[in-house]
């Protein structure tokens, strides 16, 4: 019998609103097989803003589904969810990957001397320091939510139409008023998930570099399927 195809697996909250290619529930936003599991009853208020202590059993139970489906690496779908990152990456038993905030220290480690990452998150209350922490990152690196009300919440809790041109110009908007607060931001990290189709358009209108749940997704996944190259010919220089 064939070997079955390595897949990132993808667990999911309970959500219904629209998700187009780069948003991490959608499978043309990965270069690789996905797969997806959703958590019955993991709505964002639950999880965001109440911590989802509750369901991380469920959580777990989702996770090993996806790794028994052949799923050799785990993300999520709710940046919030670094504050469960070890009791996951301890039952699962492969990478996993809770948020894109584990992208944190790495990304102060990559820029130089006076500068540092900035969040754009979906919730800035619900965004404290156990989060950072819980993901091994300084709790005081400066963060920036998207307004309450706004076209995000409206899309993620309201089920509103899927506004691109709103949403583009909130996370850019949001963006610019985190780096005007902290000019000493040279890297965005995105928290929210669903942010990832508008990376590019905030790269560019503030000259960032932008990282998110793709770029650790991928980096995730490629760690535990690696490229193959074309073997040398013996005696090729």
């Amino acid at each position: 019998m064939p070997a079955r195809p390595r897949a990132l697996g993808v667990i999911m909250l309970d959500t219904a609103f629209e998700r187009p290619a780069g948003d991490v529930g959608h499978a043309a936003s990965w270069p690789f097989p996905v797969k997806f599991r959703r958590v019955r009853g993991a709505s964002v208020p639950l999880v965001v803003r109440a911590g989802g202590e509750g369901l991380i059993d469920d959580f777990v139970a989702a996770g090993r589904e996806l790794v028994a489906e052949g799923c050799t690496a785990i993300v999520t779908s709710c940046g919030f969810m670094a504050r469960h990152q070890r009791r996951l990456a301890d039952a699962l038993g492969v990478p996993v990957a809770a948020s894109s905030l584990m992208q944190l220290p790495m990304v102060e480690m990559a820029l130089g001397a006076g500068r540092r990452p900035g969040v754009i998150t979906y919730d800035e209350a619900s965004l404290g320091p156990e989060t950072f922490r819980a993901c091994g990152a300084d709790p005081s690196v400066p963060k920036r939510g998207v307004p309450a009300g706004g076209a995000f919440h409206r899309l993620v809790e309201d089920n509103a139409p899927y506004d691109q041109a709103a949403l583009e110009a909130e996370v850019i908007a949001t963006a610019r008023r985190l780096v005007a607060d902290h000019p000493s931001v040279g890297a965005i990290v995105l928290e929210c998930t669903n942010m990832p189709p508008f990376a590019q358009a905030i790269s560019t209108a503030l000259a960032l570099p932008v990282f998110d749940i793709l770029t650790l997704g991928e980096w995730l996944f490629t760690s535990t399927s690696p490229r193959t190259f074309p073997r040398a010919e013996k005696g090729a220089l």
